[in-house]
């Protein structure tokens, strides 16, 4: 037997089955983690959920923002519904859409398996948050999306406000539990989530963190697999294997095995076409500063002026293109 963890789909159909194929997904002995984004920008987003919703029963899945929207836009009206991009377009109007948004609804936003040492999540965890919190936390949401509350969820889930509280009620508390879950790459040491700060580590401005970077972060009981930042590329460190390669952006498609001693990726080449992303925010450059040298592939591998002294024993690869966060 073994756990695959696998990074952000995006619609990818193509290259999911080439990675499945090389990984030899067995579904008699195997099983799968998928890091949320199942859908979106790939082209084949319709064939990729249908894949995904066949694996249900050898599966967890954990959702991403591209997930809940579609969720949004499934609730709309067909005229509505006709205007959204043509890959989301093709689900909603599906005739097995019932089914596979049915389904997709009942998915989490935090998976943790205790006893093989690891949780997944689609973006990332607030630094305050312990693992016991963090399932406290996905559970209060999971229960309105689960149940008849899910229309009033997924209508007012949209905004960068307010900051995550824990004295926070009601919708303003639930949108901001979602907005960790599914939207955070940066933050500040007290957790306050930087939403248009996109770009790798080292274009921040001074005082935001990558999430796992914050000095005293509470989780550190299990690892933790994610995806969702794909200008970060394949990241492990401080606990955290982030696993989104900008598959849809003409990046790789990631998988990582959990249930092994030994450090086991397996990639594939992702979109044949790549996408036009939007482009990151970065923080202007201040005189005399330098954000680090180029490297022969041409990517700029840039020193985290934030990271505390421990950084010591992270990996990152050549990074791919990041997606909106709304989608």
């Amino acid at each position: 037997m073994s756990i695959w963890a696998i990074g952000d789909l995006q619609g990818c159909y193509d290259a999911t089955q080439r990675l499945l194929e090389k990984i030899a997904f067995d579904p008699a002995r195997d099983r799968l983690w998928f890091c949320g984004d199942l859908v979106n920008r790939g082209g084949q987003s319709l064939e990729t959920l249908r894949l995904v919703h066949s694996l249900r029963a050898h599966s967890a899945v954990v959702l991403g923002n591209h997930d809940l929207s579609l969720l949004a836009i499934g609730e709309r009206t067909e005229e509505e519904r006709r205007k959204v991009n043509p890959d989301l377009q093709r689900i909603v109007l599906a005739e097995d859409r019932d089914e596979l948004l049915g389904w997709l609804r009942m998915q989490k936003l935090l998976h943790v398996d205790r006893e093989l040492g690891w949780m997944m999540v689609h973006a990332g965890l607030a630094p305050q948050w312990t693992t016991q919190l963090a399932e406290r936390y996905a559970r209060e949401v999971e229960e309105r999306l689960h149940g008849e509350q899910y229309r009033r969820l997924l209508k007012n889930m949209y905004g960068d406000k307010p900051a995550w509280n824990p004295k926070l009620a009601g919708m303003d508390r639930w949108r901001a539990i979602i907005n960790v879950f599914t939207r955070l790459r940066y933050c500040s040491p007290r957790g306050r989530i930087a939403f248009e700060d996109k770009g790798s580590p080292g274009s921040q401005p001074a005082g935001l963190y990558p999430w796992y970077e914050v000095p005293g972060r509470a989780e550190r009981d299990l690892k933790i697999v994610c995806g969702h930042w794909s200008t970060l590329g394949l990241f492990i460190g401080h606990g955290v294997h982030a696993i989104d390669t900008g598959a849809v952006w003409g990046g790789k498609l990631t998988a990582l095995q959990l249930d092994s001693d030994e450090l086991r990726l397996v990639q594939v080449p992702g979109r044949d076409v790549p996408a036009s992303p939007p482009k990151p925010r970065t923080a202007p450059q201040r005189s005399g500063e330098h954000r680090g040298k180029r490297r022969g592939n041409g990517q700029r591998h840039a020193p985290n002026r934030n990271a505390p002294a421990q950084g010591a024993g992270r990996e990152r690869v050549a990074p791919g293109r990041d997606q909106a966060d709304a989608g």
